[in-house]
């Protein structure tokens, strides 16, 4: 791999997870909310946001997408968008950060197995230490949440559980789905590409009102709207807008074996701001998933460098 490809396309994964552990955070500033409204206002401002930035250009970049476009953007969008967020948002709620971040943890060796699959792929016996420690470390992270202190309601806890693996198996589709995407829409830039699919959420977002209003029980103060369109808009336009646009710069940079590696930034920046909300220091068994995490990316950019087997017979066959 192009080495300078490889630094571009950590960097723009590292700033993706950074802004997109924010979403983390989101749930628990607005408590009030239910996770559907969270999600409905978060995307209706993205949607609102994409449209005014893609207005200047819209009847060119619309004359070069199909049908198959559209309908990829509609899955995209419901499997890395709104589905997802609805069920990140329950698991938080329900079963608290920790036990979200262990299981949201494990995408990164969901990701790797699916694309160890594509040709020319890393082989996936090399990518076997790197995937080890990231397991190891998604189990140290959530360690304490599966213990017997926790004070939730171990039925609201195992609800929560099925919405992370639900949020997994949903954002795992989309971050292979996307990066596939991306390579076969090659006139449309990353940066369209995610607005086009803010417009798509944000229509979606716009169908769930109806069933928002139906289920809402609760009477919220002025206050109470102002700091939800406040969050909404900031997690619109930092996670949504700029965090997609690194990621789907990544996705076109570096291989989906790695692509999925960088999803672990996300689950270390959410775990960077979970401390600074509670206003603690790492446990043991946090510290120690911290490092195991770091050693996976490292471990895996490394195997990424070296050729392959593959490459070498490659070289070999081109001098004869």
């Amino acid at each position: 791999m192009d080495s300078k490809k490889t630094v571009a396309g950590v960097a723009c994964g590292m700033g993706a997870g950074a802004l997109w552990g924010l979403v983390f955070l989101a749930p628990e500033l607005v408590r009030t909310f239910s996770p559907l409204q969270i999600a409905i206002g978060r995307y209706a401002a993205y949607g609102v946001i994409s449209l005014i930035l893609l207005v200047p250009r819209w009847s060119s970049l619309v004359r070069r997408l199909t049908r198959r476009e559209w309908v990829a953007l509609g899955w995209l969008s419901m499997a890395g968008n709104t589905l997802y967020y609805i069920l990140l948002s329950s698991a938080v709620q329900m079963a608290g950060i920790a036990i979200t971040s262990l299981v949201i943890g494990f995408m990164p060796v969901v990701v790797t197995l699916i694309g160890s699959r594509d040709q020319g792929a890393v082989p996936l016996r090399r990518l076997l230490p790197s995937l080890l420690m990231c397991a190891a470390g998604a189990l140290c992270i959530g360690w304490q949440a599966l213990g017997p202190s926790v004070s939730t309601a171990r039925g609201s806890q195992v609800v929560g559980l099925l919405c992370a693996l639900g949020a997994l198996v949903s954002w795992s589709s989309f971050a292979v789905g996307n990066s596939r995407w991306l390579t076969r829409v090659a006139p449309v830039s990353g940066h369209d590409w995610n607005l086009l699919m803010g417009i798509v959420t944000g229509v979606q977002s716009l169908v769930l009102i109806p069933v928002a209003i139906i289920l809402n029980t609760s009477n919220h103060s002025n206050i109470d709207w102002a700091q939800f369109a406040g969050v909404s808009i900031g997690v619109a336009v930092l996670a949504s807008i700029v965090g997609n646009l690194f990621w789907n710069q990544m996705s076109r940079l570096l291989p989906l074996t790695l692509v999925g590696q960088m999803i672990l930034f996300e689950t270390l920046f959410a775990l960077i701001y979970g401390f600074l909300w509670e206003q603690r220091l790492p446990t043991y068994l946090e510290a120690a998933a911290f490092t195991l995490v770091v050693c996976s990316v490292i471990s895996c950019i490394s195997v990424h460098r070296k050729p392959t087997h593959r490459d070498d017979e490659d070289r070999l066959t081109l001098s004869l």
